[in-house]
């Protein structure tokens, strides 16, 4: 199967991130690491280490504009931090969907469209999917419990949107793609390492051919990915131990080295699937980092889609990205390491239910607490400028 040259292969997660090499191990063993880094570092990323926080303010909860399915109506919602937040008590009487907040452990559990999600309010963790997913937590006020809408709707089989001239938000009802997906794990422990590499296959799509040609594919991208990172966290973990047996003075914890990968489907209608892996690495220092890797798949073929025909082979679809990331940079007056001045005609991408999204990696163009930018430019962007 092919891939997009700025699609990066998740079994060369290395090349993202310079290599860290036996002398810098040991450099940073005798010098920050031990010093800094906890016995046991958690793997989040900068999403989930910014969710933590709790906000210092109560919401403002104001009357919301929205259409659900195309019905005009108003809900209670705030905005915090530019995350708009739902009651809880609005997704069950508006969608139909099952609510539960459990008071003992803190916990909301969302159900419906065959999916159930489970949010840990104060840690902004989600399990899904037999996964787990970092975003932003729950925020309880006067007795009603509030939700991130985008984050929990998205993982539920709804589509957002945000009309800024109205300042209407939409909520769609997705009518899928026949088939089930399904998550598979590889997970392993070793001294002072731990490997968690969690990767999609499907069942009960009509042609069999093109879900086994995709399942086989998504395998061997997992398998490929786990080899690499298990390679990298041995040589790690024994530069460590190394380091640490030198150090006979020094009762410091030998830190543990991790790998920890997960994907997200973020499109899944009209004979499309897309999809993105975010696999994060700590090998020491003060954090680690996170590569993604997308993939948009024709379900009639079984191929990948490029950025163009994902874009309806617009001829100035670089020019309409274009546009649109710089007016987002402007609009949020994002940090920009580097000015941005084009994407590349193939450019990595996936599919929201709205529009093509364009992403920026980590220090590509942001500062690492600016995680990963993301870019949506609607469908219907491309089709007024071909």
């Amino acid at each position: 199967m092919q891939r997009n040259k700025h699609q990066r292969p998740l079994s060369r997660q290395a090349d993202k991130q310079p290599g860290i090499g036996r002398k810098a191990l040991l450099a940073l063993y005798t010098g920050v690491v031990l010093a800094a880094a906890p016995a046991v570092p958690m793997v989040v990323s900068p999403a989930h280490a910014q969710a933590q926080e709790v906000a210092a303010d109560r919401l403002n909860v104001v009357s919301t504009g929205m259409t659900i399915d195309g019905v005009r109506t108003d809900l209670p919602a705030a905005n915090d931090a530019g995350t708009t937040y739902i009651g809880l008590r609005s997704l069950n009487e508006r969608l139909g969907l099952k609510t539960d907040w459990d008071e003992t452990k803190r916990t909301v559990t969302v159900s419906g469209r065959d999916r159930t999600l489970v949010l840990e309010a104060d840690t902004g963790v989600y399990t899904a999917d037999g996964q787990t997913y970092y975003g932003s937590g729950a925020i309880l006020q006067d007795g009603s419990v509030y939700v991130p809408l985008r984050f929990m709707l998205e993982r539920i089989g709804y589509g957002i949107s945000y009309d800024p001239a109205t300042r209407i938000i939409g909520i769609d009802s997705i009518k899928e793609n026949a088939l089930t997906i399904q998550t598979v794990a590889i997970s392993e422990q070793a001294d002072h390492q731990t490997l968690d590499v969690r990767y999609p296959q499907l069942s009960g799509y009509a042609d069999k051919n093109v879900q086994d040609s995709i399942n086989a594919f998504l395998k061997q991208e997992a398998e490929a990915s786990a080899k690499a990172a298990r390679e990298e966290l041995a040589e790690a973990a024994a530069a460590f131990k190394e380091a640490a047996a030198g150090d006979k003075q020094s009762d410091r914890p030998m830190p543990t080295v991790s790998f920890d990968s997960r994907y997200t489907v973020t499109y899944n209608e009209k004979g499309l699937l897309s999809l993105y892996v975010d696999a994060y690495s700590y090998l020491g220092g003060a954090h680690g980092g996170t590569i993604r890797t997308p993939y948009t798949f024709d379900l009639q073929t079984g191929k990948q889609l490029s950025l163009s025909e994902a874009a309806g082979g617009s001829a100035n679809y670089v020019a309409v990205i274009n546009e649109a990331v710089k007016a987002n940079i402007r609009d949020t007056d994002l940090p920009l390491l580097v000015p941005f001045e084009t994407i590349e005609p193939d450019r990595a991408f996936f599919l929201k239910h709205s529009g093509i999204v364009i992403y920026f990696e980590q220090y590509e163009y942001t500062p690492y607490a600016a995680g990963m930018p993301e870019f949506e430019v609607p469908f219907s962007a491309f089709a007024k400028k071909s």
